[in-house]
């Protein structure tokens, strides 16, 4: 549905959303209060105040229109806070991951020139100390944690800053409140540095207008609510989350709820029980792993009945996909699915999800298929944060797993051959319904929502925008019936010793459905066969281990058993029976340590970093080809 107010601002949407709940008492945020336990609200007109505050606070250190400030922060209401009263200033909001080093943090701050850094924890906070003298235009650090020690004069709490910057907001208001106003459009709005698979991570340059037309064109598509509620755990520095489970649902009237972690997630459903859920596929994976474990583990009858109303689901849901009314029996059986076995499943989620949406990666299309027919519908997305970052997404009431759906309404979205450079095909958001089938190429997008460029760096600007004006998203994939289908970064295109073009993408997410797969990067750049470098399911491992009675002292043990080994000979040779010659996996080594932020081998969006990987195991994966005949020599 559309959103509840019209606006083409940040400052514009805020500012007329108090407006139109003013007296209400309407929550617009939620959170949990540590000491209590308890969930606490925040009404529109009490954001309204604390927006006014930090805005005072700010104003008075020096924030003026096109001024940087950064948020390490996870996502509580502070992050909303400092946001929309960086945005009513003409400010521009440089979010940073939690997950990143200091080093990162540093490179970050000082590239965009921040003057206020808000940090949330202590850990946070050190980070900030460590950075603060090789960052020039650094002013002040704000604090959300309690200061326990003596800092440099230079670090300030935050309930020190809300009370100095209230008062100085009630005494400029006429002056402050004009200047939400004066935003246009075409000004900045974020810096939103990407994690960077390679080299530095790069800033992107995203303007009012990128994410206000991404969030309208979104609501056409999606159908979220003033009755809906939103779990926020998603990084909100993620311009997914930031559009979709931060803008977009304050756009529409709804409400989000601040998760306490990843790790209380699971708890956190059950309590706030939210409509909707904005996720990556990791999390659906695992809630997905989770119920087949818990269903091998029961009595035979109750494997059966689960198998049986799964099998019931999916026909319900297919009729429904095909425009087909479900007949009495299969109406009756699916009544008696849910009663028995689907409505214990939604309870694991809180009990009230309405559909979720996914974005991030590519979802299994296994995992869309069981949960649309449990009853619970998957909207996958495509964007990427050039983009603010919704491209396409699926229509709701016809999915289509393996693919990522329609175009947004006002973007456009072209096929460019790869060889050539012609492009095959070309399909606007508002030529739907659409049959438009192609060939595969990379995806151009022009669009209102495609950023302005990137921070300090023309030259990788002019790399990515063509004489015509498309963006080049660096992705490959083709149209089919109107659907985009995504195969894979044209960088990460493996070209074999044989002159193969290989995408190592698809082959690891089919074999990720392995049971005994966590993680997996395929390797064959310039050899002449690929291999593979496997992190295990170590929980999945060890069960199976004490199932048939495998004694190992360590994971490194457990790894060493000719039975374990066999189990990933096994995966790989039914993967294998059915791919192409250029696309067998003839080796594999199994690792210990998986690939994690902290060593440097994922992104913070959880993306392998296939270069530091490769130079990492270098002498592994050398090892590993030179034992089976086929180095890179």
């Amino acid at each position: 549905m559309p959103a509840i107010v019209a606006f083409d601002t940040i400052p514009q949407l805020f500012n007329r959303l108090v407006a139109h709940y003013r007296g209400q008492r309407r929550p617009a945020l939620s959170y949990k209060d540590r000491r209590t336990k308890t969930w606490v609200d925040i009404t529109w007109e009490e954001l309204e105040q604390h927006v006014h505050a930090m805005a005072g606070y700010l104003h008075k250190r020096g924030v003026r229109p096109g001024d940087r400030v950064a948020i390490l922060s996870e996502n509580r209401p502070e992050w909303a806070i400092t946001d929309l009263a960086t945005q009513i200033l003409g400010g521009v909001n440089v979010a940073l991951y939690t997950s990143l080093p200091a080093s990162q943090v540093g490179y970050i701050v000082k590239d965009s020139g921040a003057r206020i850094l808000v940090v949330s924890s202590a850990v946070q906070l050190r980070k900030a100390e460590t950075i603060f003298d090789e960052c020039p235009e650094l002013q002040e650090i704000v604090t959300l944690s309690e200061m326990r020690k003596d800092h440099p004069p230079y670090v300030r709490a935050w309930d020190d800053v809300m009370a100095e910057g209230a008062a100085y907001w009630a005494e400029h208001e006429a002056e402050l409140s004009k200047l939400a106003e004066q935003v246009q459009p075409d000004d900045l709005s974020a810096l939103i540095y990407t994690s960077g698979t390679t080299g530095l991570p790069k800033g992107v340059m995203l303007t009012h207008r990128n994410f206000c037309s991404n969030v309208q064109a979104a609501l056409q598509r999606v159908d979220f609510g003033p009755a809906d509620h939103h779990l926020s755990f998603l990084p909100l520095c993620h311009s997914f989350e930031r559009t979709a489970g931060y803008t977009a649902v304050l756009a529409c009237g709804a409400r989000i709820s601040y998760a306490e972690s990843i790790e209380a997630l699971s708890q956190n459903l059950l309590e706030v029980r939210p409509t909707v859920m904005i996720s990556v596929p990791r999390l659906f994976e695992r809630v997905y792993n989770a119920i087949h474990k818990s269903v091998e583990k029961s009595p035979s009858l109750q494997q059966k009945i689960f198998h049986w109303a799964v099998g019931v689901g999916r026909r319900m849901a297919a009729c429904r996909l095909e425009g087909r009314t479900p007949g009495p029996v299969l109406q009756l059986q699916h009544r008696l699915a849910h009663r028995l076995v689907f409505q214990k499943l939604h309870d694991r989620l809180g009990g009230n999800l309405r559909f979720a949406v996914s974005g991030g990666a590519a979802l299994p299309r296994h995992i869309g298929e069981f949960f649309l027919a449990i009853g619970l519908t998957i909207i996958e997305g495509y964007g990427l944060t050039e983009t603010a970052p919704v491209l396409t997404v699926n229509p709701p009431d016809r999915p289509r797993f393996g693919t990522v759906g329609w175009v947004l309404p006002g973007v456009t979205i072209a096929i460019q051959r790869l060889t050539d450079g012609k492009i095959v095909g070309q399909l606007s958001g508002d030529d739907y319904p659409s049959d438009l089938t192609t060939e595969e190429g990379e995806i151009l997008v022009k669009g209102p929502n495609v950023m302005k460029g990137y921070w300090n760096n023309e030259e990788a600007t002019r790399e990515v925008f063509d004489a015509d004006g498309w963006f080049h998203t660096g992705d490959v994939g083709r149209f089919d019936r109107g659907y985009l289908v995504i195969t894979d970064r044209i960088k990460h295109m493996i070209v074999s010793r044989g002159g193969k073009n290989i995408y190592p993408g698809p082959i690891e997410d089919q074999l990720k459905q392995e049971p005994w797969i966590d993680q997996i990067v395929v390797i064959g750049e310039g050899r002449e066969f690929l291999t593979a470098l496997i992190v295990p399911d170590f929980e999945a491992l060890r069960q199976y281990a004490q199932e048939h009675n495998l004694q190992a002292a360590s994971d490194e043990a457990l790894l060493a058993l000719p039975e374990i080994r066999a189990l990933f000979e096994q995966s790989l040779r039914r993967y294998n029976r059915h791919a192409p010659a250029h696309e067998r996996i003839r080796a594999f080594r199994l690792l210990s340590e998986p690939f994690t932020i902290e060593n440097g081998l994922l992104t913070p969006t959880l993306k392998p970093r296939r270069r530091q990987i490769e130079a990492h195991y270098a002498d592994l994966i050398e090892a590993m080809y030179t034992e089976f005949g086929g180095d890179g020599d």
